[in-house]
């Protein structure tokens, strides 16, 4: 199931390092420790297609004790069977974990997300029947990096656009209570990262999700680090979604002409635009249109 045999992008320390922890996320780290009193446990969102890569080592030290839940989030545009792969990953690590898709709105996903919420907080909720208290709400705080979905999580399970999405990472907002039926309230938190990126391979793979500015990056690089993954682990997408042959190129920049002419991307001279073929590769990457892929690679980790 997990390959190790894709090139790895040669991100520069520069490069990854540039614009990745900005000043306000020192602020938001604050923000987050001055609230977590106020709240009975954590949901904490990581993207379904890299969630160790999307994982913010920092969180789990700055929410310690308190009840946690992590959701893998956007899991209906990463590969179903590595879904529940990962989740037993996570579960084996003690972890109570939830597969959800925000884009689609049900009174099943609400469901399931509240069942899992009180077998978090149990032993909250089991103290305040001892004590009598009914009425109060469970009050959850919402963390993840930037471009997670946090946003469209809450809204999700809100039933309106009552958290405010922001699809460009490195952009800050204050806090936001947003109450959910059934006497739930969550409160939407800022995206924060961790100061510094030192692991390359999820550096790569957060900037193929975009939660590294791409103004920062060497698009066609990144491009090729896609197709090589692709090209090696869901082949049969990359053919249909770009109608290729059977027999595609060994070298990936070979591959990448290639998707620019089937697209029809020709620059003066008769030379492939491949910078336009690798926005559109990384675009239809990321909203799903290639097929339901998983980067993460358990071993491109060292873990």
């Amino acid at each position: 199931m997990l390959c190790t045999n894709e090139t790895e992008m040669n991100i520069t320390e520069n490069k990854a390092n540039i614009n990745w922890y900005p000043g306000h996320m020192t602020k938001a780290r604050r923000m987050v420790e001055a609230m977590l009193p106020n709240v009975d446990c954590v949901a904490e969102l990581v993207d379904a297609r890299i969630p160790l890569s999307s994982k913010n080592p920092d969180i789990e030290r700055i929410v310690k004790d308190k009840p946690k839940l992590l959701v893998l989030n956007k899991s209906d545009v990463a590969d179903p069977v590595m879904n529940k792969w990962w989740k037993n990953y996570f579960e084996e690590k003690g972890c109570s974990v939830l597969l959800f898709d925000s884009r689609v709105r049900s009174a099943a996903s609400f469901t399931l997300f509240e069942n899992k919420i009180k077998e978090v907080c149990s032993e909250v909720l089991e103290r305040r029947k001892q004590r009598g208290i009914v009425g109060k709400s469970v009050k959850i705080m919402v963390l993840g990096i930037p471009n997670v979905g946090k946003s469209t999580f809450i809204n999700n399970l809100s039933g309106q656009k009552a958290a405010k999405a922001e699809d460009r990472p490195g952009v800050t907002r204050g806090k936001q209570w947003i109450s959910l039926r059934n006497g739930i309230d969550m409160l939407d938190m800022p995206g924060i990262l961790w100061p510094k990126l030192e692991n390359k391979y999820a550096a790569q793979n957060l900037a193929i999700t975009g939660a590294i500015k791409d103004n920062i990056l060497d698009l066609e690089g990144l491009a090729m680090v896609l197709l090589d993954i692709l090209k090696n682990r869901y082949v049969d997408f990359l053919r249909e979604r770009y109608k290729l042959p059977e027999t595609l190129p060994e070298d990936v920049y070979e591959l990448l002409n290639l998707i620019a002419a089937k697209r029809g991307f020709i620059l003066s001279g008769g030379r492939f635009d491949t910078e336009r073929a690798s926005i559109v590769l990384l675009d239809e990457f990321r909203a799903g249109k290639i097929g339901r892929i998983t980067l993460d690679n358990l071993e491109k980790h060292g873990s």
